[in-house]
């Protein structure tokens, strides 16, 4: 495969999953001491990372979940978040400012920080109770976060009895790091094609739907915008018959990501009208290249890591071929803002 490291790969998705005990250790506690809701807060393109385990709580669970940004909590408040919030605070590198500001907001009021980072020696690794710490690098921690977030939310439906099948998922999910891998492998073939798509044209819409919302958002708005200054429209399938069918013609650009849970029909309407009135729709789905051996189940839940592990592989054509590396900037934490 293109510039890729599989052994290094496996490492890190190996590393995301052995978080499993640590999580539900942690969960379970909190919960057993009172705990009265849970607070997912990231900072940006990793906000979008948890969206799928929130999903997955808010339509299985009875345990409150907020999703709110720290930035703006730091200006204005939310009544929810308590002495009694689980808070749980992905960051990458550990330093992202805004999150950094909040910890010190969230200690002050007292809630259980859950902190997700990929460096510990930061201050966001040495803040959490617990920090867990999972190295990874940008091109491999969309699928760490993924599955840090799922065992997250699996873990608070377990400790309620919300889950009878916990300990079935966290057992097959001991042989998704290879599944990732498999998937990468088999999308390989197709991934010079799809980036081709992409550097045809300087605009995108996207459009998605259920928890692979969240995965065509971020490919979107964190990879094409930042990484390769590409302009694109993401809008949820749901929306989409709501203003963004308008700008649909023929040499617009419309590129769907199709996971395997039940938000099939949603993405089916968008899929029966776009190809009327486009030359350039194109879907990606996950059935196409996750091996037959994982179960339907884990294919559902986990279908935005599948889906990040294959545009991984997508972006690294793409960089190729549009001769921009992935971490040329111009502005992100080049210049003061």
């Amino acid at each position: 495969m293109l510039n890729f490291d599989a052994p290094r790969y496996l490492t890190i998705q190996q590393g995301a999953v052995a978080l499993a005990p640590q999580i539900d250790a942690a969960i379970s506690a909190a919960l057993e001491g009172g705990a009265l809701n849970l607070f997912f807060l990231g900072t940006g393109g990793v906000a979008y990372l948890m969206e799928p385990a929130i999903q997955v709580l808010q339509r299985n669970s009875g345990f409150p979940v907020f999703r709110d940004y720290p930035a703006e909590l730091l200006a204005s408040h939310n009544r929810n978040l308590t002495a009694g919030s689980i808070v749980v605070m992905p960051s990458l590198s550990g330093t992202t400012k805004e999150s950094v500001a909040m910890l010190a907001r969230l200690q002050e009021i007292g809630a259980q920080v859950i902190t997700l980072v990929g460096h510990a020696d930061t201050p966001l690794g040495l803040g959490g109770m617990p920090a867990l710490v999972n190295f990874a690098a940008d091109d491999t921690s969309s699928e760490s976060f993924y599955i840090q977030s799922l065992l997250v939310a699996l873990s608070v439906m377990k400790a309620r009895g919300e889950l009878s099948d916990y300990d079935a998922v966290v057992n097959e999910m001991q042989a998704l790091p290879q599944a990732l891998l498999t998937t990468k492998q088999n999308f390989e073939a197709k991934a010079d094609a799809f980036a081709r798509i992409i550097a045809a044209a300087d605009y995108h819409m996207f459009t998605a739907a259920g928890n692979m919302w969240p995965a065509a958002n971020y490919y979107a708005t964190c990879i094409l915008e930042e990484m390769q200054w590409i302009r694109t429209r993401p809008v949820h399938a749901a929306d989409f018959f709501h203003g963004p069918l308008e700008l649909i013609e023929k040499s617009v650009s419309l590129i769907m990501l199709r996971g395997e849970d039940d938000s099939g029909a949603l993405s089916d309407r968008v899929a029966n009208f776009a190809p009327n009135y486009t030359d350039h729709f194109t879907v990606l789905d996950t059935a196409d290249f996750v091996p037959a051996s994982v179960s339907p189940r884990l294919r559902a839940l986990l279908g935005p890591a599948f889906m990040a592990a294959m545009l991984e592989r997508l972006s690294a054509h793409l960089e190729v071929m549009r001769n921009h590396p992935l971490v040329t900037r111009r502005y992100y934490k080049r210049v003061a803002y």
